[in-house]
């Protein structure tokens, strides 16, 4: 999703790496490839201008720590480590603060949210999550069609209503949305609905038209919230989208969609800083479910090639259930995972999201994904899940029997239209992992020697850390935080001492001098 703009800043680290300094010079070179990144990805050249000037300001004279200690281990940073400090904290702000907030109305009165957009935009969609969202809080929502210009928009709406047993206000032979909106509300407080979504009409692109029927709709049904629903996709004109929409409008938030297709990014850096409107959600997928709420810190570590634990594990925690997952966690170090449990695995693992997205997410990989990273094909997943569902339930649990029976697996490849070869070669990997798993859980220790278990033991702690925030939590989180760099990383002795950059040499000799006065002052 964010691998153009991924790709710079990268490319700055790797120029950066090996400096003992960060003088003005040196920076610039790394501004420079962060600079064609951004504009690569569509960002606002004016956003970009004053992003890169922010870093350059606050990169230059820095004073940074070169060691640090908690609990007894050391962990090195280098000059590099700050500037993409800086450069995260400079993307935090520019997309932030997090305001996924909705405003609602007077206590006994309906809250009105009025959907915005372009056609094709995914608005009518990001109507459904957006109820399924609040639903989820406990609200109940009612869905209003007043879009009576494009051909089905109504039928999907009502479609959606049926999958999320949540009503639809639709007038068929009406060609009034602001009337339509009055009377949604009138509606809305007699079956005491306390959320009324407006799915407005969208065009092609802006149009005098458009924006003056939405214009009425809002001075007359006067919702507290105007959400623009903006395509990732489109790249520049999303933000010139946006401005439009909020000048007339006063937009009061803006959700993104499509950002798990092939969004290049720089609308989601560019929207906020262009409008001033905040961005509130984020649309990652077909499925009602896929609507997130916007961390700026999650998608700037996420941009920087650093992942996303905090959003990974609210994925986690959408779909797992923990205790359950406990329990198939034994299984495998106890060699008792069955081919039912694994299946189990696989459907949960699709209903988190694409493969790339959670890749994406992933706290493992240094220095960002590889470039030109493939997440494994999600079609795989599926034919794995076919082959399984074609065999009995002896077979699932014991899969031994098809090395006594081998006819069996000419069966389950006819019933998952697989050949013989696939299904012999799923069983052999499976088979071969339980027992790996089950060997290292058998001896103590060697767990924490598999690639990535001692982050993701890590990053457990730090999801629990971010929980107590406010509660006294914050001296734990900053202590998880450093103990994942020295898990990334490894560590030495040492103590902490701080360095200017730019003033580095300086400081050497200063110490040196130090050294050789207190030699002195012993003899």
């Amino acid at each position: 999703m964010f691998e153009t703009l991924t790709r710079g800043f990268r490319a700055a680290k790797a120029r950066l790496t090996g400096k003992s300094e960060l003088t003005g010079d040196v920076i610039d070179e790394a501004l420079r490839d962060i600079r064609l990144s951004l504009l690569e990805a569509d960002v606002d050249f004016n956003v970009t201008k004053q992003f890169l000037e922010r870093v350059k300001t606050k990169a230059v004279g820095e004073i940074v720590t070169l060691k640090a200690e908690a609990k007894g281990k050391t962990v090195r940073v280098t000059p590099v480590d700050h500037f993409v400090a800086i450069c995260q904290r400079e993307l935090v702000e520019m997309m932030g603060p997090v305001e996924t907030r909705i405003d609602r109305a007077k206590k006994g009165q309906p809250t009105g949210i009025m959907m915005v957009g372009l056609q094709g935009s995914g608005k009518t969609t990001t109507v459904g999550k957006l109820a399924r969202f609040l639903m989820k809080k406990g609200h109940h929502p009612l869905l209003v069609a007043a879009d009576v210009y494009r051909p089905a928009a109504i039928d999907q709406l009502q479609v959606l209503g049926q999958r999320l047993k949540l009503p639809v206000y639709a007038e068929t032979d009406s060609k009034d949305p602001p009337g339509i909106c009055q009377r949604a509300m009138v509606e809305a407080r007699a079956h005491h609905r306390d959320m009324v979504i407006f799915d407005t009409a969208g065009r092609l692109a802006i149009d005098e038209p458009l924006m003056m029927e939405l214009e009425q709709i809002q001075r007359q049904v006067k919702p507290k919230n105007v959400f623009l629903v903006c395509d990732a996709m489109i790249g520049q004109d999303a933000v010139n989208t946006a401005r439009e929409f909020h000048r007339r409008l006063d937009l009061t938030g803006v959700i993104l969609t499509k950002l798990d297709g092939d969004a290049r990014g720089g609308a989601a850096i560019s929207v906020k800083a262009a409008t001033g409107a905040p961005i509130k959600f984020l649309g990652m997928g077909e499925a009602l479910d896929r609507l997130e709420e916007f961390r700026p810190e999650g998608l700037a570590g996420r941009i920087l090639g650093m992942g996303d634990v905090v959003g990974l594990m609210k994925d986690f925690e959408e779909v797992v259930d923990a205790r359950k997952a406990e329990q198939d966690a034994m299984k495998l170090l106890k060699g008792r995972f069955s081919l039912n449990d694994f299946v189990e695995q696989i459907r949960l693992l699709k209903k988190m999201g694409s493969l790339e997205d959670l890749f994406d997410k992933m706290p493992f990989f240094p220095d960002g994904l590889p470039q030109g990273f493939k997440a494994p094909d999600e079609r795989e997943l599926g034919k794995v899940e076919a082959i399984i569902s074609s065999m009995t339930r002896a077979e699932r649990t014991d899969p031994e029997l098809f090395t006594k029976e081998p006819k069996r697996l000419v069966r389950v490849a006819k019933g998952s239209g697989r050949t013989d070869v696939e299904v012999k070669d799923l069983l052999n990997k499976f088979m071969g992992m339980r027992k790996m798993i089950g060997d290292i859980g058998a001896q103590a220790g060697l767990l924490a020697k598999i690639p990535g278990m001692r982050q993701l033991a890590v990053a457990r702690k730090l999801k629990d850390a971010v929980r107590l925030q406010g509660g006294g939590g914050m001296q734990q989180l900053q202590e998880t935080i450093l103990e994942a760099a020295v898990a990334a990383q490894g560590g030495g002795g040492g103590k902490s001492f701080g360095v200017r950059v730019g003033d580095h040499k300086d400081k050497k000799k200063k110490r040196k001098d130090e050294r050789k006065a207190r030699k002195k002052g012993r003899r």
